[in-house]
C-alpha cells in the first residue's frame, strides 16, 4: 500500500525551507511507501503588502527581516541572504506557485513527476525545482516572483521555455493551482508548512519535529485500512 501525503506550502515560507531537510529524510526512510502532492498556498500571495500590514507594529520589512536572520540561526543547514523583503521585496508568491504549477505538469504530463533521482539526492526534478526557487530567494536573495529569475532557474534543469509558458498561456496551470485552493479549503489547511494524511484526518501544521511526521506516517502503514481509528 502506498500512503498519499498532500503537502501545502508557500515558497516564501521560512518554516517550509528549513524544513525541506525533513521531507527528504521522509522520502528517504519511506521510499516506497509514500507518495507526495505538493501543492502549494498563498501565505504570501501579497508578498510585500502582506508582511508590511502583519509586521507594521514590528519594524516593517526591517523587522521581518530580523526575524528570518534570527529563525535561520536556529538551524545549521540554511542560511537567509540579508536583502530578504528589504532590496528584495516579492509582490506575490503566486507568480512563482503558478510558474511550479506548469512545471509539475509538464513532469506529469511526461509521467516521472514521481521519479527520484540520484543527481538530485533523491528528490524528483520537480521536488528539486521547488528547492532551487526557495534557495535562490532565502540565501541568493533573488526575487523569485520575477518571470526572468522563474526562467533561469527553470533553464538550470533543462525544461523547455516554451513547454513551461504554453502551459501558462493554454490555461492549465491556472486550473492546476485552483485545485491546489480548492484542495485547502476542503481540508481548512491553516497555512504552510502543512501536511495532510489520511484524506484529511491527518494533519501535521508548522514547524513539527520528524519524530511526529514519521510517528504518523508508521501507523498509517500499521493501520492502513480507511477509517479505521488511529492511535496517533
Amino acid at each position: 500500500m502506498t500512503i498519499k501525503i498532500e503537502y501545502f506550502s508557500d515558497v516564501l515560507c521560512i518554516w517550509a525551507y528549513g524544513g525541506q531537510v525533513r521531507m527528504d529524510e521522509l522520502k528517504q526512510t519511506f521510499a516506497t511507501d509514500i507518495e507526495i502532492e505538493y501543492r502549494f498556498v498563498p501565505i504570501f500571495g501579497a508578498g510585500k503588502q502582506h508582511v508590511e500590514n502583519v509586521w507594521k507594529d514590528e519594524g516593517g520589512l526591517k523587522g521581518f527581516n530580523a526575524h528570518l536572520q534570527q529563525v535561520a540561526k536556529n538551524w545549521d543547514h540554511i542560511s537567509v541572504s540579508d536583502e530578504l523583503w528589504l532590496s528584495v521585496s516579492p509582490q506575490s508568491s503566486t507568480a512563482v506557485h503558478l510558474y511550479l504549477k506548469a512545471i509539475q505538469l509538464l513532469e506529469k504530463k511526461s509521467g516521472s513527476c514521481y521519479q527520484a533521482l540520484p543527481e538530485f539526492n533523491g528528490r524528483t526534478r520537480f521536488e528539486q525545482a521547488i528547492w532551487l526557487y526557495r534557495d535562490a530567494f532565502f540565501r541568493l536573495g533573488k526575487d523569485i516572483s520575477q518571470r526572468q529569475v522563474q526562467n533561469e532557474i527553470a533553464q538550470q534543469l533543462d525544461y523547455s521555455l516554451d513547454s513551461v509558458l504554453a502551459l501558462l498561456d493554454s490555461g492549465e496551470a491556472f486550473a492546476a493551482l485552483h485545485a491546489d485552493d480548492v484542495a485547502k479549503q476542503s481540508y481548512n489547511v491553516p497555512g504552510s508548512p502543512t501536511l495532510v494524511l489520511n484524506e484529511g484526518r491527518q494533519m501535521l501544521y508548522g514547524n513539527v519535529g520528524y519524530r511526529i511526521i514519521d510517528a504518523n506516517v508508521r501507523e498509517l502503514l500499521h493501520n492502513p485500512v480507511q477509517g479505521e481509528a488511529s492511535w496517533c
